[in-house]
């Protein structure tokens, strides 16, 4: 496969080279080429300790491109995927099918801000693209170099200083087929001076074949920008998803994301904030809600780069059957960043004997004016609790719903839009075994 990946790159590679300056055409040549050189990351990777690539690197996936000839038929219409949207917000819709933007689903704008596609986006605002596409990522592991080499298209977003959108964005990542598919996506979101942008995020198989996508996001907010990302990871028990996110802070711009895993076979997220200039502050909120042999995985860090700047993350998990999760978070205080304020949290319940999790929350300090802390747990259900409300004539059911509602409710609780809090109430009570997820609140 790894070879197979290589020559979809060379055969493409004249098409990426028409549409974009010498820069990215390097970055995207020294991509494929350092990726050709590591290969796919194994357990042997430190990173990759707990996380084996291996049960969805078997499948013998299809590549496709967006040079590749499209069907003439449309397959998904706007019935098929209306129960996947936050329907009650008026929003733009940027919807993608295996990898390829779909103009007939979509919503997009260019009047005073661009939501749009990064395909398109390349021929209309290629002076705005080629400065910071891969500008983030060039360091990062052999997953987000096969992304740079191969991704064309994803969501692309750009406001200006001082303009807030009007409504949120939504952006739905569909696969179909009756074949496995290996999808590449790639987003860049560019935030002005004092620009504001709300975004929601799904990738949802719409077939039971085995699916992969591979997704990769840069996003740069500039001084007093504010952005919110929610990711809601929700999907069949056939999909895969692997996905690195960096977001680039300058001075007092607040990000907030929320990743919301509840189903998918094999989930890695890769989440890194750079707070690059003083006052920035980063809020990360995960959930984790795993049974089956469902492996979610966790993976963030946060590079304090200068002074005065604030991160705040709070991961919890729930795990049953033969489930693993898997949590690393990283702080990184370099030296210019005295008055750092840094909280990390993870805390885990393992419902089944056969289900495992690996915590490893890590600081770094190199200054020496700070506050920071950082924990993990990892236990079962309150037996004394369990008691209590069985005591008071809740079923042992309910009884339990009711404890992992409460101990889940943290981790999205901060997210203040009612109908998308609606949704994620469904979905989470859905997974639980309760009618409403908010019903104990």
């Amino acid at each position: 496969m790894k070879d197979r990946l290589a020559a979809s790159y060379w055969l493409h590679e004249s098409h990426f080279a028409a549409v974009s300056n010498a820069l990215v055409t390097d970055r995207r040549r020294k991509a494929i080429e350092r990726f050709e050189a590591e290969g796919f990351p194994t357990v042997r990777h430190e990173d990759w300790k707990y996380t084996n690539l291996k049960k969805v690197l078997k499948e013998d996936y299809a590549l496709y491109s967006p040079f590749d000839a499209q069907d003439d038929a449309e397959p998904l219409e706007f019935k098929d995927i209306k129960r996947f949207l936050v329907n009650d917000i008026d929003c733009y819709r940027v919807v993608f099918i295996n990898g390829r933007y779909s103009s007939w689903l979509s919503e997009t704008t260019h009047s005073g801000f661009d939501v749009c596609t990064l395909g398109s986006a390349w021929k209309k605002y290629a002076h705005h693209i080629e400065p910071h596409f891969g500008q983030l990522t060039e360091d990062l592991g052999a997953l987000v170099q096969l992304n740079t080499a191969l991704a064309w298209d994803g969501l692309y977003v750009r406001v200006p200083n001082g303009v807030t959108l009007d409504k949120p964005i939504q952006a739905l990542y569909f696969t179909t087929g009756d074949q496995p598919i290996f999808n590449q996506t790639r987003s860049l979101i560019i935030l002005g001076e004092n620009a504001q942008a709300e975004i929601i995020e799904r990738h949802q198989s719409l077939t039971t074949a085995q699916s992969w996508t591979n997704a990769v996001d840069e996003v740069f907010m500039g001084a007093g920008a504010r952005m919110h990302w929610v990711k809601l990871q929700h999907d069949e028990a056939s999909a895969a998803l692997t996905q690195h996110s960096v977001v680039h802070q300058k001075q007092d711009s607040h990000a907030t994301v929320h990743t919301i895993s509840t189903d998918g076979k094999f989930l890695r997220n890769n989440l890194d904030f750079k707070l690059a200039e003083s006052g920035a502050e980063a809020r990360m909120f995960g959930l984790s809600l795993a049974d089956g042999k469902q492996l979610m995985d966790h993976h963030t860090r946060v590079d304090h780069l200068a002074p005065h700047c604030t991160s705040h993350e709070n991961y919890k998990g729930l795990f049953d059957g033969e489930s693993n999760g898997v949590f690393n978070g990283q702080i990184h205080v370099h030296v210019d960043a005295q008055k750092t304020l840094a909280f990390q949290q993870n805390d885990n319940l393992v419902l089944n004997e056969k289900a495992a999790i690996d915590t490893k929350p890590q600081l770094e300090i190199f200054a020496d004016d700070v506050k920071c802390s950082h924990g993990c747990t990892v236990g079962q259900l309150n037996e004394d609790a369990l008691f209590y409300l069985r005591a008071r004539g809740i079923k042992e059911k309910e009884a339990r719903a009711l404890l992992m509602v409460a101990f889940a409710h943290d981790a999205v609780a901060d997210i203040q839009h009612p109908s998308l809090q609606a949704k994620l109430n469904r979905l989470i009570g859905k997974k639980l075994g309760v009618k409403n997820f908010g019903f104990a609140l």
